[in-house]
């Protein structure tokens, strides 16, 4: 049973960079928690803290509710992986793997059983003897995973381990890592600014801004209830539109366009109004519709995504259709909008309403 808590977490640099603001938070035991936000939010250096490769300026850190504020990255029993990999380049497979054990002080023998068993857990039993430089890039990410497996730790961390691999590369690396987690069953804290890698691996997500955890949650409670125009935002993929409006008298007006106000939304004047891409379709009976200019029409296969303007709105927006809807550029088209997903978020505090 591994727990890692984190209470009342600080950074400041001696330049006054605040990086990492008031933290708390608990991992509990085998959970896989993902740290995710824009470059520069402050979350690889949260990361880094964990690690004790930064140090703490207020608050603590603790495993299994021991303090590791003072303890050496080397003693806190958490495996990191990079990046950029981190191999030793005049090493073998077998030498990157064994090289944290054998400092240990454990065996030839029980090295060479420990190194085998994870290679083949990991599908890189042929490359033992190859150096790193003779590996693809998955292969390298193979073997930094490996290392930090042999370890037996406490706690993974992974530090955007996937950023260096092509798109394809990606999509089969996550899936690897999300399957090792499960079996392997050890407390896991993975760092990114992709949100699909972070809502297709995480079970809980935390949503960074500036260095403070804007939210907290599942992936799905995320997505259907951010409590923030930036978690919103951030989350899900085309991003939400966001639309200035207004709402009284029952309606919401958006551009040129009255609709009637969902009962759910409880509010008079000027708001935010979310709506996300696959909240739109084309028109049917009983539906609230929108003229739509489309500008531009992206053929994905499976979905077809129209951008443009509503009537009398100067956003930007992105429509998320059926792959077969028959759209072209440069026309105005009917889409209608799903109104029991719309959202209204106060436009001075970002905060929804």
């Amino acid at each position: 049973m591994t727990t890692l808590t984190l209470s009342d977490v600080n950074k400041r640099y001696a330049n006054g960079a605040h990086a990492v603001r008031g933290v708390n938070m608990v991992v509990e035991d085998g959970e896989f928690i993902v740290f995710v936000g824009p470059s520069g939010c402050g979350k690889s250096t949260l990361l880094r803290m964990i690690a004790g490769l930064e140090s703490i300026s207020d608050g603590t850190i603790s495993i299994d509710e021991k303090v590791i504020n003072e303890i050496s990255p080397a003693e806190r029993d958490v495996a990191m992986v990079f990046q950029n990999y981190a191999l030793y380049p005049h090493m073998t497979v077998r030498g990157n793997m064994s090289y944290g054990l054998k400092n240990r002080g454990i065996s030839k023998s029980e090295i060479a059983g420990i190194v085998a068993e994870t290679a083949k857990l990991l599908e890189i039993e042929d490359f033992l003897d190859r150096q790193p430089h003779q590996l693809s890039g998955g292969q390298r990410q193979r073997v930094a995973m490996g290392r930090a497996i042999v370890r037996s730790p406490k706690v993974f961390l992974f530090d955007e381990p996937l950023s260096n691999l092509d798109a394809k590369l990606r999509v089969q690396m996550r899936i690897e890592i999300k399957r090792l987690q499960n079996r392997l069953g050890v407390t896991t804290v993975y760092v990114t600014h992709d949100q699909t890698e972070a809502m297709t691996l995480a079970d809980r997500l935390a949503v960074i801004n500036d260095g403070l955890v804007e939210q907290m949650g599942s992936p799905m409670e995320l997505y259907n209830d951010p409590q923030t125009l930036f978690v919103a935002a951030f989350i899900g993929s085309p991003s939400m539109n966001f639309i200035d409006v207004e709402l009284k008298d029952d309606t919401i007006l958006i551009g040129d366009t009255d609709i009637p106000c969902p009962g759910h939304l409880k509010h008079t004047g000027k708001a935010v109004l979310g709506v996300r891409p696959e909240h739109f379709s084309m028109p049917a009976s009983g539906m609230c519709e929108l003229t739509m200019d489309v500008d531009v029409v992206e053929k994905l296969g499976a979905d077809t995504l129209a951008h443009g303007k509503i009537s009398g709105c100067p956003e930007e927006l992105v429509v998320k259709l059926a792959g077969d809807s028959n759209i072209d550029t440069q026309n105005s088209v009917r889409v209608a909008i799903d109104t029991s997903k719309l959202m209204l978020f106060d436009p001075d505090t970002g905060k929804r309403i």
